[in-house]
């Protein structure tokens, strides 16, 4: 049987194909805990919204936005997030729900604002599939 090392350098392209893949698998819970942003499950963010007045901000694009957001969310695409910054400023005290498709773009923007001073800042865990998933109410405009 050959040793470690020989079959390390032997296949090293699939133990780094390997290693990406997991890299890609981790790197979202990873770089949501790291970076100090909270997940919400929608059961929770529904809690928030109703007894604490928290701000939903979805950072999808139109078209996404335009076939159902969560009640009462602001549309603020991802992209835009840091030039809205001086009119959420006066939410920086409140709950902050941040949500998008998925949990992924929501994460970055919770980041941009909790880099940017707020303190109670959440990502919806599942994004709005998760919150579609769970019964809970959609709106159009």
């Amino acid at each position: 049987m050959a040793d470690l090392g020989s079959y390390l350098s032997a296949h090293w392209p699939l133990i780094l194909v390997v290693l990406a893949v997991l890299a890609l698998l981790f790197k979202g819970p990873i770089v949501r805990k790291l970076a100090g942003i909270e997940e919400i499950a929608p059961e929770n963010a529904v809690r928030l919204i109703n007894d604490h007045d928290a701000v939903v901000i979805d950072v999808r694009e139109m078209g996404e936005w335009s076939r159902g957001h969560l009640p009462g969310a602001r549309h603020i695409p991802l992209g835009e997030v840091g030039k809205y910054l001086p009119d959420l400023r006066k939410h920086q005290e409140h709950h902050v729900i941040c949500q998008c498709a998925s949990g992924m773009r929501s994460a970055r923007a919770a980041g941009i604002l909790k880099k940017a001073g707020f303190t109670k800042v959440y990502s919806l865990k599942g994004g709005i599939a998760a919150w579609r998933s769970a019964g809970l109410p959609v709106e159009k405009d």
